[in-house]
């Protein structure tokens, strides 16, 4: 039986739902498609929120042939397949779901074909592109974001299916799917699957059941990642170390990890063990280096470190008062004594004079004399 997803996705922009930023009048997706402007782009956001979806609709609508490759499993030799299976006679799309699990080699590989033509690469991604796909790659590839769902665009979607429901589990399901369509329609097809009826007992007891699998681009996700952080926070070791253990056990890709363990030796441990950042930046390379399953152990190093590192978080704090005043008053003029004195007339002007005579609490614009930040 075909899924109820694939069943009710839309074939064409006018069938699509959310993105307006993207496929609404004159925005730039709808623009290359009225115009049949063929080009590569990565498409960047949360799960289910249509970034499949859009790439099969922009495909079809430019009559290009479309190939889906996940790069969880696909390789070089999946790539050059595709290269050479090239007809000739159609444009070619390359639409690469989960493009941050490509290494460097397999981007390496796919970009002179990206470069010349060949193909047109639709990249799909949760992760930021730019610590995940090369600057060279990624130079010739527009970056769109999409947003999560609102609950008027799931509400939507939910009227698609042509599932009954009261309003009581129309809202339970809405808020349970948190923006993601996917969560949406895998619970309401299970719900219906099991009980015929979608109310929200029957919902509940669906959510519990063996049906409903655990989705690592989706809610057990970002719980676990946050319970995981939250652990290291409270400086708890062993409550880190088994949210790590669930992580890796599940394929969670380790650089997303060791990403997010970068961040917290700067905004939660901070200036009071200036070294947490140094070490987890080795896990980081590590975790690159080694891989899977053996950068677990790196992993590992790092988090009970970072859990039993003191905390502070006077330097991240700071930086967001500073950006406040950045906020409130844009951008200030300079003291003329601090400004880079390229030119003669840059010079005569004052720019840098008497620079190592004025106090650093000078250094500020004007406006903000004296203010402190880090405190």
């Amino acid at each position: 039986m075909e899924p109820l997803a694939s069943k009710i996705r839309p074939k064409t922009l006018a069938e699509f739902i959310g993105q307006e930023h993207l496929v609404g009048p004159g925005k730039p997706i709808r623009e290359a498609i009225e115009k049949r402007h063929l080009f590569s782009f990565v498409l960047w956001g949360p799960p289910g929120v249509g970034k499949t979806t859009l790439a099969k609709i922009y495909a079809k609508a430019l009559g290009a042939d479309f190939v889906e490759l996940s790069a969880v499993s696909a390789g070089k030799e999946d790539v050059r397949e595709v290269v050479q299976g090239q007809a000739g006679l159609r444009p070619t799309v390359l639409f690469l779901d989960e493009i941050h699990r490509f290494n460097k080699a397999q981007q390496d590989f796919l970009l002179p074909f990206v470069e010349t033509g060949r193909i047109t690469l639709i990249g799909a991604t949760t992760e930021n592109p730019s610590f995940e796909v090369i600057s060279p790659l990624l130079s010739r590839c527009r970056v769109f974001v999409l947003n999560e769902l609102s609950p008027d665009e799931l509400g939507k979607i939910i009227d698609r299916t042509g599932i009954a429901m009261d309003k009581a589990a129309r809202e339970w399901v809405i808020n349970f799917a948190n923006g993601d369509a996917r969560q949406l329609l895998g619970l309401l097809e299970a719900t219906e699957a099991l009980y015929k009826e979608v109310n929200v007992q029957t919902l509940t007891d669906a959510l519990q059941s063996k049906y409903i699998r655990y989705d690592k681009k989706g809610e057990g996700h970002y719980d676990t990642i946050s319970a995981f952080i939250k652990s290291m926070r409270a400086s708890q070791p062993d409550a880190a170390l088994y949210y790590l253990a669930r992580m890796v056990e599940a394929g969670e890709d380790p650089k997303f990890i060791a990403r997010r363990m970068v961040i917290f030796a700067s905004e939660d441990v901070g200036l009071a063990d200036p070294m947490a950042l140094e070490i987890a930046n080795n896990v980081f390379r590590a975790v690159e280096v080694i891989g899977l399953p053996e950068c677990a152990i790196n992993l590992a190093h790092g988090v009970c470190y970072l859990a039993g590192a003191p905390k502070t978080k006077r330097s991240y704090e700071a930086y967001f008062r500073a950006l406040d005043d950045v906020k409130k008053y844009g951008n200030l003029p300079i003291p003329l004594q601090i400004r880079n004195p390229v030119t003669k007339l840059m010079k005569d002007m004052g720019y840098g004079k008497d620079y190592e005579r004025y106090p650093k609490n000078d250094l500020l614009p004007e406006k903000l004399k004296g203010k402190k930040y880090l405190i």
